[in-house]
């Protein structure tokens, strides 16, 4: 029995491409308009809401089954709870910055100068920039919204996995 009160899978995809492109072009507007640099864990959260994005679409575009649902859904799950541990470990960070804050270099200099190995470990470190809240909105910093939208995404998602269950 389908609940009537639930979208269609393919409106749900695409609206959530929607909303992952309106998070990424504000992100891009705070950098490129109001002058905020994005700290390594910033981009790393970019990276998740960039892949959410790219599932989303390529879900909506092919319309799946139930099986194809659940599979896209699975991939989201991934990409958005891997991006809200980095928005939770840097939310964390804010609220409890460490006593030493070290200006670490940018995430393209790490990714150039070091191993993926080495690199990956500094930029979930957290140093520099990731502590600073240079913006927020009713209360909330960048990574905190970050933490809100991906988990928002997961619930989501893990909501499409299980009706997908309950369908068959």
């Amino acid at each position: 029995m389908m609940n009537s009160f639930a979208p269609p899978s393919r409106i749900v995809f695409l609206g959530l491409f929607a909303a992952c492109v309106g998070v990424l072009g504000f992100g891009l507007y705070l950098q490129h308009y109001v002058g905020l640099e994005p700290c390594p864990m910033c981009i790393m959260q970019r990276y998740a809401f960039i892949a959410v994005a790219l599932f989303a679409l390529v879900a909506g575009l092919h319309n799946p089954g139930r099986t194809g649902t659940r599979a896209y859904a699975g991939l989201i799950l991934v990409a958005a709870l891997a991006g809200a541990g980095v928005a939770a470990r840097q939310t964390w960070i804010q609220i409890y910055p460490p006593e030493i804050a070290e200006c670490g270099p940018d995430l393209e200099f790490m990714l150039g100068s070091f191993p993926l190995a080495d690199a990956l470990p500094m930029i979930f470190q957290g140093a520099g920039d990731c502590t600073k809240i240079d913006w927020s909105f009713l209360g909330l910093s960048i990574a905190n919204w970050s933490l809100v939208m991906l988990t928002l995404i997961a619930i989501g998602a893990s909501t499409l996995i299980v009706r997908g269950k309950l369908r068959g």
